[in-house]
């Protein structure tokens, strides 16, 4: 976890999980890596949101496999589901529901499913391409750390792969060109 700057009550946080995703971020806001996966972003989100002063918002901005084709550029998450937690079998054995999905503020966006893997086999993308088109490792977890702590997220995501074959090469060459996107959505839609 490392946070660039300093919280000011009434600025957003921008949160990305690794350098690469926000190297171009030039905001007036507060940046926080967390590192990749949804212990670290959960963990990283909720030791800053537990402090004072605490930011008006969370902006997660970052990388997004696609599990569909078509799916390029930057979207605004509506809802995010959790991928590799099995919500059914648990339910059966607790009677309780864990990991329902999130809806976020713009609900008219896409799904993002998010998981712990890197989803770079082609059979994991189809099974998970009926339910959602994008997939991310942090997204779940920093929308259930900012709902607990009663802050706003948003959710931008930029196609970087087709999460399939080839996907960890193809997100090395393109998470470049896909920080300068992030970057790009700051500048107009962040005061």
């Amino acid at each position: 976890m490392e946070l660039i700057g300093q919280i000011t009550a009434g600025r957003p946080l921008l949160v990305a999980a690794v350098k690469e995703e926000a190297q171009f971020l030039e905001a007036d806001a507060p940046v926080l890596l967390t590192g990749m996966g949804k212990v670290n972003a959960a963990t990283a989100l909720a030791t800053v949101l537990a402090r004072d002063p605490r930011p008006s918002g969370v902006i997660s901005l970052g990388t997004a496999g696609a599990l569909r084709p078509g799916w390029t550029g930057t979207h605004v998450i509506g809802t995010v589901i959790q991928h590799d937690l099995d919500g059914d079998i648990l339910r059966t054995l607790t009677g309780e529901i864990y990991g329902a999905p999130l809806v976020l503020p713009d609900r008219d966006g896409p799904t993002l499913a998010t998981g712990d893997s890197f989803i770079a086999d082609d059979a994991v993308r189809e099974r998970l391409a009926a339910r959602a088109p994008l997939v991310d490792m942090e997204g779940y977890a920093l929308a259930a750390a900012a709902e607990l702590a009663g802050v706003p997220l948003r959710i931008v995501k930029h196609v970087s792969d087709e999460a399939g074959e080839g996907a960890a090469r193809t997100w090395r060459e393109t998470v470049t060109d896909c920080a300068r996107a992030l970057a790009v959505w700051v500048s107009r839609n962040v005061s």
